[in-house]
């Protein structure tokens, strides 16, 4: 069960619940006396009304899928879905160094970053012209020829985007040595702080859709159990603290696949960044 029975934000609800309902019902009585033939009746029912309403509100809350969040003026929506049919920007995470090589060995065919590749560059190669001719970019390269056995030899600041249609390009993860995808949580931060700094450049008034960036593949260094309700709070709080401000009629969306969503409290979200 994602909620309890003692959730104090399902509490809260209920109240306001019932201080409406009190407030109806003394307005009533004040005209009118319930005969006392009828009043034990009308408490059962009134229990009963009150019982009812309690447990559709919780089960509302377990069973909650989608919740949209007014964050800096700003509509966020949270809900489950396919990163490749959102609106407007789409972000595919790569990592630091922008590697195009699927192998299962640098990318997993199976993650997103692999199946954008395999969709759409049958041959890599045009894909590595356009991230070395991005003049923005290449402002951000933070080191040039590293020393690796494979891959590419150009690291990228955290969060550096490279747009490529409909789509934001998004230097994510640190490779270890065995290539695989690390981070420590100051960097994670880092890295949405500075993704959301991109977005405001480069969205031109367009919806930004985006995955639950770190679940599954990546390892937080320190932090072995962290869950994706967690990256999702930060997700959620790193755009907040960024100030952006989207134009109207732009949203941002956070797509969650359904293992994800399955096991996902949007109440505690929805309550987190509302109260």
């Amino acid at each position: 069960m994602k909620v309890t029975i003692c959730n104090k934000a399902l509490w809260s609800d209920y109240y306001k619940f019932l201080s409406v309902i009190s407030v109806i019902t003394s307005l009533i009585f004040l005209f009118y006396d319930i005969p006392k033939a009828y009043k034990n009746i009308c408490a059962v029912m009134l229990f009963a009304l009150f019982l009812l309403v309690f447990l559709g509100q919780w089960a509302r809350a377990n069973l909650l899928r989608k919740v949209t969040l007014m964050i800096n003026d700003s509509e966020i929506d949270i809900e489950e879905g396919d990163i490749f049919s959102g609106e407007g920007y789409r972000i595919i995470a790569f990592n630091e160094f922008f590697d195009t090589q699927v192998d299962d060995v640098i990318i997993s065919e199976r993650s997103i970053n692999g199946q954008y590749i395999k969709k759409f560059y049958p041959t890599v190669r045009e894909l590595d012209d356009k991230i070395t001719r991005d003049t923005h970019a290449a402002e951000c390269i933070a080191e040039k020829v590293v020393d690796r056995k494979y891959g590419k030899q150009n690291r990228y600041a955290l969060g550096t985007i490279i747009k490529d249609g409909d789509y934001f390009l998004l230097a994510f993860s640190r490779f270890d040595c065995h290539n695989r995808a690390v981070l420590e949580i100051d960097s994670y931060v880092k890295c949405l702080m500075n993704m959301w700094n991109e977005c405001d450049i480069h969205y031109s008034g367009q919806s930004i859709t985006l995955p639950l960036l770190g679940s599954g593949i990546t390892r937080f260094e320190g932090h072995n159990n962290i869950t994706d309700q967690e990256l999702l709070k930060i997700i959620v709080w790193t755009f907040k603290m960024s100030k952006i401000r989207l134009q109207r009629h732009s949203k941002v969306k956070i797509v969650l696949t359904k293992e994800s969503m399955d096991g996902m409290n949007l109440f505690e979200i929805k309550n987190h960044f509302t109260a």
